[in-house]
This record gives structure tokens, sequence and C-alpha cells, in this order.
């Protein structure tokens, strides 16, 4: 779907006015409109414009030596769905790789072209998963996710120093393997 910038703006202007704000009379607020959509389209959500299966496969390798890799601390910005509120933190990849790898800059890439999107955090880290273990195949792949989700800490609970986690996998994990998993994730 083709993105229209000026019904977005126009849009965002209306619903000031909804509130009882007019963008056109109100001096910090004149431009408003046309800012919050530009955030939407150039950051927010610039997950929606990569193709992150097609990311991993251009940056495939071929390994002889499997073994665990763990990516951690990369940062996340992701805006909830349902306010549309930032969610911010880090997550952390890891995987038990057999015949393929893929750049560390890769994973940091397609983690944070999953979270660029309007998105719940649970989907995030599902999405990282099955990209890598289609592309990569690895034995087993895990995504854990910690964020401070805006919507928790600026409205409604207001529950400032919560945090949210999420741990998604994929491929051959038994619970004696999950174990070891958390604890890889975690440490």
């Amino acid at each position: 779907m083709p993105i229209d910038r000026t019904a977005a703006a126009t849009a965002i202007d209306a619903f000031l006015r909804a509130i009882g704000r007019d963008s056109s009379q109100e001096l910090d607020l004149v431009g408003t409109g046309a800012r919050v959509t530009d955030a939407f389209v150039k950051d927010l959500c610039a997950g929606y414009a990569i193709d992150t299966r097609a990311l991993l496969e251009s940056n495939l390798l071929a390994s002889d030596t499997p073994g665990v890799v763990v990516v951690r601390d990369v940062p996340i910005s992701t805006t909830c769905p349902h306010h549309l509120i930032p969610s911010i933190g880090h997550a952390t990849v890891a995987m038990l790789t057999k015949e393929r790898l893929v750049g560390l800059g890769t994973l940091a890439a397609l983690v944070d072209a999953h979270a660029r999107r309007l998105t719940l955090q649970e989907r995030i880290g599902e999405r990282i998963c099955a990209d890598i273990e289609q592309v990569v195949a690895p034995e087993w792949v895990a995504c854990r996710i910690v964020l401070v989700h805006g919507c928790m800490v600026t409205r409604g609970e207001r529950a400032h120093g919560s945090s949210v986690e999420t741990i998604a996998t994929r491929g051959d994990v038994g619970q004696k393997k999950l174990a070891t998993i958390y604890s890889v994730l975690r440490t």
C-alpha cells in the first residue's frame, strides 16, 4: 500500500483538533502533523520496507564448525500497536549453528527491521527466530527481548522501573536444552 504523507499529516492535525488542540493556532504544534508522519515513515515503521529473509540470505556464510553464536544487547525501539507509544530495550539472539552462519551485524539489522514496525513484543522474537530458522537452519535459535513499554510507564499503571521479558525459540529445543538456552540468553 503506498504511503500518503499528506493524508497522514492531515489526520494527525485532525486528531489534535479532536482532543482540543489546534496545530494551526498553537505555536508549539505548527507542523506537528508532518513531523509525526515523518517520524513514523522514516523511523518507527521503517522495518516494513525491509525483506528480512532476503537480508539474511544476502549475508550467509558457509561453516564447517558448528557452535553457539550469541549476539547480546542489540538496542530495540519499537512501537506498540495498541497505543502507538514507543517501547525501548534490547534483544539477545542465540543459535547453535550447523552448516551456515550469518554476519553478526546482519543479526542486529534483522532485530531492528522486525522491531521498527507496529507490532507486539512477542511477535518480534517469534519472527526473528522464524527467519533465522528458515534461512540459516541452525539446530536451534532463541531470542530474548527485554523492553520498557512506554504505555506502561506513561499512562494507566505508570509502572516506572518495570520491564517486560519475552523469550522465543525455534528448532530442536527439548526440555533439557531449554534450561541451557535460557541460561545462555540471560548470562
